[in-house]
């Protein structure tokens, strides 16, 4: 079984590539795995910052709707500590994270590139959030609606 978040380095850079095809949906495992990585390039002096990437052909494409249900956005002893502390963890990080958007970027995914220190794309790469339909955008974390 392939690992949902590899880590690896290109000298000074930690790598973090979300590896779960298609679309690199946010199914249980993968905030996980972004964040064990983070700590573990946080402890490593030789590492300067960290780019976070989606394997194959897109950054990552939301949430899994077929396992929406265990992912939640408070948290709780059963499913986890929650979608919003794993994105504050990542705004914690001691270390800056770049977003390297290609493909998609929806819903929590594009929260999970706005959670990073910085953002690049390339020019065909599309982002995108269901509130916007609603002519709302994704609060800051400390008002979040999402905070359960």
């Amino acid at each position: 079984m392939n690992e949902l978040v590899i880590t690896s380095k290109d000298g000074e850079i930690g790598i973090l590539t979300v590896n779960n095809p298609p679309v690199n949906a946010l199914s249980p495992g993968v905030p996980e795995g972004i964040i064990a990585g983070i700590e573990t390039f946080e402890k490593d002096d030789a590492v300067k910052a960290i780019v976070l990437i989606g394997g194959g052909r897109t950054f990552i494409a939301g949430a899994d709707i077929r396992e929406f249900g265990k992912i939640t956005s408070g948290g709780d002893r059963k499913r986890g500590p929650g979608f919003v502390s794993i994105l504050e963890r990542m705004e914690n990080s001691s270390k800056p994270i770049v977003a390297a958007i290609h493909g998609t970027a929806l819903g929590g995914g594009l929260e999970t590139a706005m959670a990073c220190h910085y953002r690049v794309a390339v020019p065909s790469a599309q982002v995108g959030h269901q509130k916007s339909s609603l002519a709302l955008f994704p609060e800051p974390l400390e008002h979040s609606a999402y905070r359960g």
